[in-house]
C-alpha cells in the first residue's frame, strides 16, 4: 500500500510552529507522511493541477489548512477548488461559511441555536439602519468577513450612527451587518470543539473601558471551566456550522438569561506557550484528534 500524504499549513506564530512539529510526529507514528509550508499563495494552476512548493495539491490524501492570519482571496479560491478534489479539514464549505458572520447566525438561527439579534440591510437603505438605531438604542457593526475584533464598532447614538454612515459608504460595502449589543458581563468563552467533542475552553476578559474581549483588541485570557450548557451549545454550534474543527465564542445575556453563541471560528488557535503555563492544557488533546481525524479522512 502506497504511503498516504498529507498537505499542512499551519501558522508559526505563538508556538504554532512547534505544534506543527507535534502534529508531523504524530501522524508519522501512523504512517502518514506529512507536506509542510503549503501556502497557496505561492501556487498555480496548470490543466486540473495545482502546484505549490514542488507538490501536487490534487495527488495529496488531505490537506489541512490552519492560518487565519494569512488568508487572501487567491488562497480561498485555490482551497475551494482543491477541497472538491481532495478531503480539506476543515473542509471549504464550512469553513467559508463561518468566515461570514451573517451567514453563520443565520444558519444558527434557523437551527435554534441562540445568537445575538441581527439584522441585515441593504447599503443603500440607511433610513432602515436607523430604525434599527432606535428600536435598540445600541448596536455593533460588524464586517461580515472581519476578524480578532477588527472592524467591529459600537453605535450608541442616532449620531454616532450619522457619523459612521460616510465612512462605511467610502469603503463601498454591498449591505450593512448589525447586532443588538448584548448586556454582558464583558466576559466570554472560548470552546474547543474537535470532531463532535469537547477538547477545551478558556474565558477572555475585554480591557480597560472596552467591550470587546478579543485579544487582539486589549482582552486577555484567564481559566475558565464551562457547564454543561456551555459544552453542549458549543457543540451545537460546530455540527450546525459542519466544521471538523471549530472554536466556538459565548457569552451569557442577562437580559434574556441564556447563553448566545457570538462567534464560529474555523481556526481556533491553540494555547500558547505562555498562555500553556497560566494552565491551559488542552494542546495535546486537540492534536490527538486532529491526529486522528486527518487518519479517518485519509484512508483509502
Amino acid at each position: 500500500m502506497s504511503t498516504r500524504r498529507v498537505g499542512i499549513w499551519m501558522y508559526q506564530n505563538g508556538g504554532g510552529d512547534a505544534i506543527e512539529r507535534k502534529i508531523v510526529a504524530k501522524l508519522k507514528e501512523r504512517g502518514i507522511e506529512s507536506v509542510t509550508g503549503l501556502n497557496l499563495r505561492h501556487a498555480w494552476v496548470e490543466n486540473g493541477k495545482t502546484h505549490c512548493n514542488g507538490t501536487v495539491m490534487e495527488e495529496l490524501d488531505a490537506f489541512f489548512s490552519y492560518n487565519a492570519g494569512e488568508q487572501t482571496q487567491y488562497q480561498m479560491f485555490l482551497y475551494e477548488a482543491i477541497d472538491h478534489i481532495v478531503p480539506c479539514l476543515n473542509n471549504y464549505r464550512s469553513f467559508a461559511l463561518t468566515e461570514d458572520k451573517f451567514q453563520t447566525s443565520h444558519l444558527l438561527r434557523n437551527h435554534g441555536v441562540p445568537t445575538a439579534d441581527f439584522r441585515l440591510c441593504h447599503r443603500d437603505d440607511g433610513d432602515r439602519l436607523r430604525k434599527f438605531m432606535q428600536e435598540w438604542q445600541q448596536m455593533v457593526y460588524k464586517p461580515t468577513d472581519g476578524w480578532g475584533g477588527v472592524g467591529l464598532t459600537k453605535i450608541d447614538s442616532k449620531e454616532t450612527l450619522d457619523m459612521l454612515m460616510p465612512f462605511l459608504n467610502q469603503m463601498d460595502l454591498r449591505f450593512f451587518y448589525v447586532e443588538k449589543f448584548i448586556d454582558y458581563d464583558r466576559t466570554d468563552y472560548r470552546v474547543d470543539i474537535v470532531d463532535g467533542e469537547y477538547i477545551g475552553c478558556y474565558g477572555r476578559k475585554a480591557g480597560g473601558d472596552d467591550w470587546r474581549t478579543n485579544v487582539t483588541s486589549g482582552g486577555s485570557v484567564f481559566l475558565r471551566e464551562p457547564d454543561d450548557a456551555v459544552i453542549d451549545l458549543a457543540i451545537r454550534a460546530a455540527e450546525v456550522t459542519g466544521l471538523e474543527i471549530a472554536g466556538v465564542d459565548i457569552i451569557y445575556d442577562r437580559n434574556k438569561e441564556e447563553y448566545i453563541v457570538l462567534e464560529v471560528n474555523g481556526i481556533p488557535a491553540f494555547a500558547t506557550p505562555e498562555q500553556e503555563k497560566m494552565g491551559l492544557d488542552f494542546n495535546d488533546k486537540k492534536i490527538e484528534k486532529i491526529v486522528d481525524l486527518i487518519e479517518r479522512k485519509t484512508k483509502k
